[in-house]
């Protein structure tokens, strides 16, 4: 995997927000906090220019003005706006190319077709806390949550269980990595769409069956079947947005149950709230930010956003909001009512989210079955991942019974 390059340390907050600063990768909240109270709309020069929005009103306006925020570039890098990137069929595009775009692939992920899911997901959580049986130490992120994912994903492309460690290589160097480093961002894009391309032509000479390949080659678009460059891409997209991203809200989860006790008993005597608690986690440790591309004439919270650069959408900001939350930076495990941000919001919203739920679900129920006591073991070795998608990479647990 590629190394990180370093960048210079933010000195104000409030004037330089940089999310691959190692200080808002460890603990990001404080962060947010204090540009939600002092500056709400606030403006950094790096990446080529980007304005962050942190409070839940202004984060909720931008994601439904798809006029004013265009979602053509939602990944913040240091390649500028005005040269194109590669597009992600529906993510990176606006209304109305959008709507058909989503409509094609969103039956793959409806409730029915996600339920079909669950066995294959109980199937891969039963393996991986049998290998752990018998232990008295496991580090949950890397030994569990990081798996669970990566295995469903290459049950649904219809490949082997091995590429899922090629998989978690590319996450890391296209979203820690890649943002500041154009040439791994482009190297590993490479790999990922020449991996995907293949794929397609090997389920088009050979047998198909339920997966998701077959599932693309089978659609049309426009009464045309789909292309090579139609399907990779969106197999892309499907890649980078249901691996990482839930990894690390598992790993938040069982993160947060190592360090809270009362939060971990009650979940083992009373397994029914975990629904809610899933809801309650994905609030207060949403891992996921998205970023727009800012056109003439856009506006937040009262300011004027300058046209041509970044708008960062901060949804772990929104979802911590006490204007939106009471209690906002507690977890709740029976919050009445959470109407989170964790998946985004707008036309955008996470068309895969079915599926992340169940996976969260179905693997901390699983995980209080066999382990429904067990502690941090070393806080100081637990780290987080830098970037768009934020989540703990070691969680070290020390089983008690």
């Amino acid at each position: 995997m590629a190394d990180i390059p370093r960048r210079p340390p933010v000195e104000d907050w409030l004037t330089d927000i940089d999310h691959l600063d190692p200080a808002f990768a460890a603990d990001p909240y404080p962060i947010l906090e204090q540009l939600r109270n002092e500056c709400p709309v606030a403006h950094s020069d790096r990446y080529n220019g980007m304005t962050w929005l942190t409070k839940a009103a202004d984060i909720t306006a931008a994601a439904h003005d798809t006029a004013s925020f265009s979602s053509r570039r939602i990944a913040l890098n240091e390649v500028p706006l005005e040269r194109p990137g590669l597009v992600l069929p529906p993510i990176n595009l606006d209304p109305p190319d959008h709507t058909d775009n989503r409509r094609l692939i969103l039956p793959y992920f409806s409730p029915k077709a996600v339920a079909g899911w669950e066995p294959v997901i109980r199937e891969i959580c039963r393996g991986l806390l049998d290998g752990l049986a018998g232990r008295t130490e496991v580090d949950a992120a890397v030994e569990y949550s990081q798996e669970v994912p990566g295995d469903i994903t290459a049950r649904m492309l219809g490949v082997p269980l091995e590429d899922t460690a090629t998989f978690r290589e590319w996450m890391h160097d296209l979203l820690e990595v890649g943002p500041a480093d154009p040439d791994v961002a482009r190297r590993t894009t490479t790999l990922m769409v020449d991996y995907m391309v293949q794929l397609i032509g090997t389920r088009r000479d050979g047998p198909r069956g339920s997966d998701l390949v077959s599932y693309l080659l089978e659609q049309e678009f426009d009464g045309q079947p789909l292309t090579d460059s139609e399907m990779s891409r969106m197999l892309f997209l499907i890649m980078i947005a249901g691996i990482d991203t839930t990894w690390s809200a598992i790993g938040s989860s069982l993160l947060h149950l190592a360090t809270h006790p009362e939060d971990r008993r009650r979940l083992a005597e009373d397994p029914t709230l975990i629904p809610s608690a899933v809801e309650e986690f994905l609030r207060v440790y949403s891992p996921v930010f998205v970023a727009r591309t800012t056109q003439e004439g856009a506006e937040a919270g009262g300011c004027p956003v300058p046209a041509g650069e970044w708008t960062v959408l901060s949804y772990p900001s929104a979802n911590r909001d006490p204007e939106m939350f009471d209690r906002a930076d507690e977890v709740v495990l029976d919050r009445a009512e959470n109407r989170h941000a964790a998946f985004g919001l707008g036309v955008h919203r996470c068309l895969g989210s079915n599926l992340a739920r169940m996976e969260m679900v179905v693997a901390l129920e699983m995980w209080m079955e066999q382990f429904p006591d067990f502690e941090l073991a070393d806080p100081d070795a637990v780290y987080y991942s830098a970037g768009l998608v934020r989540g703990p990479r070691s969680v070290p647990v020390r089983i008690l019974a």
